[in-house]
């Protein structure tokens, strides 16, 4: 069954993500990582999976993170941050798989994506997206291990869900859930979104809401 959160998460999601976001840092390795300060969510998947634009959805502001139709045009950990400045940070991740890039460059874009899940204490949550047309593919299942195996919890974010026809998308769903209950750290209940529409934003908000006030943020 899923939880639907209540009018108040979603307004105080709404009220988080209404105010000034703004791009704060670029990490190409991981030491060049921004001090830790707040609580930092994290955007995963595979290139040309909607990281950017969803981020640019939940904002509210169509040109904070770069969109490409080029898979890998993202090559770094892209930090942004909101008007609390001890609040919550956002991270827009190298996309991981497939990219128009050379091989060696992929390959240290996976390792910094494969180090930063297992060493940044400051961390709370990674939210995986997953193509709705194409469900979870193998290099997907190599990330999820890697996020069991680390103590960042995380969720995973169905994206494009309006390309995707109703009964198509519910079967996505259970698809999606069935995988995940054999991954402990994964939480079971599968968000839906769509940056086009707007669709999910305002529950993904409201997750991230509860999540700070867990926190004691």
């Amino acid at each position: 069954m899923t939880t639907e959160p209540d009018a108040r998460l979603i307004e105080a999601g709404r009220k988080l993500f209404a105010g000034d976001w703004h791009f704060i840092w670029a990490s190409p390795s991981i030491e060049t990582l921004p001090p830790m300060a707040g609580l930092e969510v994290a955007f995963a998947g595979r290139s040309n999976v909607g990281k950017s634009s969803l981020i640019n959805a939940l904002t509210g502001r169509n040109g904070l993170a770069r969109t490409s139709h080029t898979p890998g045009r993202t090559q770094e950990l892209i930090f942004f941050e909101g008007p609390d400045k001890d609040g919550l940070r956002l991270v827009d991740m190298p996309g991981y798989g497939y990219a128009s890039a050379p091989k060696t460059q992929v390959a240290s874009w996976t390792a910094l994506i494969h180090k930063f899940l297992q060493g940044r204490a400051s961390l709370a949550r990674v939210y995986v997206l997953i193509d709705a047309r194409h469900g979870l593919k193998d290099v997907d299942q190599d990330v999820l291990k890697t996020l069991d195996k680390s103590a960042v919890s995380y969720q995973v974010v169905l994206t494009k869900a309006d390309q995707v026809k109703a009964s198509e998308l519910n079967t996505r769903i259970a698809e999606t859930k069935e995988a995940l209950a054999k991954h402990p750290a994964a939480f079971p209940e599968v968000l839906v979104t769509s940056s086009r529409s707007g669709g999910g934003m305002p529950e993904l908000r409201a997750a991230m809401v509860r999540l700070l006030e867990e926190r004691g943020k």
